[in-house]
C-alpha cells in the first residue's frame, strides 16, 4: 500500500498560521502608521494644537476674533494663575468684570493695583481687604493688550462644563486633541485585544495539531497492514544531538553572537554622553501635569524668558508665592518654598536638559521667531508628574529637524529673494531651515 503521509494536514495548519500572522501584522501597521505631517511653516508666536493652554478662543458675543485670540494668550500667560472666569481662585472670578467696573478704571488697576489702592479708591481698598490683602502684581501691558484680555473674558462668560457631547465652550484645539486621543486610544486598545486573541488562537491550533498527530500515530501503530517503509516513517525520531553538533548551525550561532556583541558595543559607544530619559529627583515635588496640564498655566508665566532670552530661566521662589501664598499653604512641599525664602536661599532645582558648551542654542529664536512649541522638544510636558528628557538633543536630531521643518516666510520681506532663488533651483521643495543655512557648522559652533 502507499505510504501514509501527514503532510496535507501540516500544510493546512501552516497556511492558517501564516494567514493569521499576516492579518495581525497588517492591522498593527495600520494602527501604528504616523499621521501625515503638514509641510506649512509655523507662524512665529502662534500656538499649535499640542499646547492645550494657548489655543485661540472663538469669537463670541460679536467680539473681534483677533482681539479675543490675543486676549486668550495674554490671559493664560499673565492672569490664569490667580484668576478664573467663573470661579474664585487666588483672586475674584472675572465674569462680569466690565459690568462691575468701567474699562477706564480697570486699565490702571491691572497696570499697577498698588497705586490704585494707595490712592484710597473705595472699591480697590474693598477688594484688597476682601482677599487677605494679597497684592496683585503690576503688569507692563499696553491699553490694547488689556482690552484684548477683557474681550476674551467677556467672550468666555457664562460658558460652563456640561456632559459629554454638550456645548461646553471647549476651544477647537482642545476638542480636536480630545477626539484624536480618544480615537487613537480606542483603536490601540482594540488592536491589543485582537492581537492577544490571535496569539491564543495560534497556540490552540499548534496544540491541536500536536494532539492530532499523536492520536494518528497511535492509531497507525495498531494497524497490522503496514509495510516496512510505513513503519520506518512512523517510528522516525528527530536526532537533536546531530542538530546541536552541526557545523553549519554552530557557525550561524557564532556569527549571530558576534554581530549582537558588535551591535551592542556600537550602540553603547554612540550613547556616551546622551541623557535621553534622564529624570532626576527634584528638591520639591513639582508636578507639571497639575500646573501646566490640569490648571493650564502658561509656560511663560514661570519660565519668564522663554520667548525673549537665549535660555528659559528656572522660576524663582517669588513666582511660586504669587499663588502659594494663598493656595495649599499647609502642604509640606510648599513649606519648603517658605523656608527657602526665609533663609534667602535659592531652591536647588536639578537641571534636566543640558547642551554641551560647544553648541550654541538660542531659546527665543526657536520659540518666538520660529514659533516652535514647547512639546516639540520637551515632549508632552503637560502630562509629566516628574519632568524627564524626552528628546535625545543630539546634533543629528537637531540637523534632521532643520532639514525637515519648513520656514514660514509669509509677510517677511527678508526672505523674498531667498525664496525666489530657492524655488528656481529646487522647484516645489519646501523652503526649510536648512535652505536658509540652518545646517551650516557655524550656525551652532563658533
Amino acid at each position: 500500500m502507499n505510504s501514509i503521509r501527514l503532510r496535507p494536514l501540516s500544510r493546512l495548519f501552516l497556511a492558517l498560521f501564516l494567514t493569521f500572522a499576516a492579518v495581525g501584522n497588517t492591522s498593527a501597521q495600520d494602527v501604528g502608521a504616523a499621521p501625515a505631517v503638514s509641510k506649512e511653516g509655523v507662524v512665529p508666536g502662534a500656538t499649535a494644537a499640542a499646547t492645550p493652554a494657548t489655543a485661540a478662543a472663538p469669537a463670541a458675543g460679536g467680539g473681534d476674533a483677533a482681539a479675543i485670540a490675543a486676549g486668550d494668550a495674554l490671559f493664560k500667560g499673565n492672569c490664569a494663575q490667580c484668576h478664573a472666569i467663573n470661579d474664585v481662585v487666588v483672586g475674584p472670578a472675572l465674569a462680569g468684570i466690565t459690568k462691575r467696573r468701567p474699562v477706564s478704571w480697570l486699565i490702571p488697576w491691572i497696570k499697577n493695583s498698588s497705586k490704585v489702592v494707595a490712592s484710597g479708591d473705595e472699591y480697590a481698598v474693598k477688594i484688597y481687604n476682601q482677599y487677605q490683602k494679597q497684592q496683585m502684581p503690576s503688569f507692563q501691558l499696553s491699553d490694547t493688550e488689556i482690552n484684548s484680555i477683557l474681550a476674551y473674558v467677556t467672550a468666555e462668560e457664562g460658558k460652563i462644563v456640561g456632559p459629554p457631547g454638550a456645548d461646553t465652550g471647549i476651544k477647537p484645539a482642545d476638542g480636536a486633541n480630545a477626539a484624536v486621543d480618544g480615537t487613537a486610544g480606542g483603536d490601540a486598545k482594540y488592536m491589543d485585544i485582537l492581537l492577544i486573541v490571535l496569539v491564543v488562537v495560534l497556540i490552540v491550533l499548534v496544540v491541536t495539531l500536536v494532539i492530532i498527530a499523536n492520536i494518528m500515530k497511535d492509531v497507525l501503530r495498531g494497524r497490522k497492514d503496514l509495510d516496512g517503509r510505513d513503519i520506518e516513517v512512523l517510528e522516525t525520531r528527530t536526532d537533536w544531538t546531530r542538530l546541536y553538533k552541526s557545523p553549519v548551525l554552530r557557525g550561524i550561532a557564532g556569527v549571530v553572537f558576534v554581530l549582537a556583541v558588535l551591535y551592542t558595543s556600537v550602540q553603547g559607544a554612540m550613547g556616551v554622553g546622551l541623557q535621553q530619559g534622564y529624570q532626576p529627583t527634584q528638591p520639591i515635588a513639582f508636578s507639571h501635569k497639575l500646573h501646566a496640564g490640569e490648571n493650564q498655566i502658561n509656560c511663560a508665566y514661570c519660565h519668564t524668558s522663554v520667548y525673549k532670552s537665549k535660555s528659559a530661566n528656572i522660576p524663582s521662589a517669588n513666582i511660586c508665592m504669587n499663588c502659594h501664598s494663598q493656595i495649599k499653604t499647609e502642604s509640606p512641599e510648599i513649606k519648603k518654598i517658605y523656608r527657602a525664602i526665609e533663609r534667602k536661599q535659592p531652591i536647588q532645582w536639578v537641571r534636566v536638559h543640558n547642551l554641551p558648551d560647544l553648541a550654541y542654542f538660542n531659546h527665543s529664536q526657536h520659540t518666538q521667531v520660529g514659533g516652535i512649541e514647547c512639546q516639540t522638544c520637551h515632549g508632552p510636558i503637560q502630562n509629566m508628574e516628574v519632568v524627564y528628557q524626552y528628546s535625545p538633543l543630539t546634533m543629528g536630531w537637531c540637523i534632521n529637524c532643520h532639514r525637515e521643518t519648513p520656514l514660514n516666510t509669509k509677510g517677511n520681506g527678508y526672505y523674498n529673494n531667498l525664496v525666489k532663488l530657492h524655488d528656481s533651483a529646487n522647484g516645489a521643495a519646501p523652503f526649510t531651515v536648512s535652505s536658509n543655512g540652518g545646517t551650516e557648522c557655524s550656525k551652532c559652533h563658533y
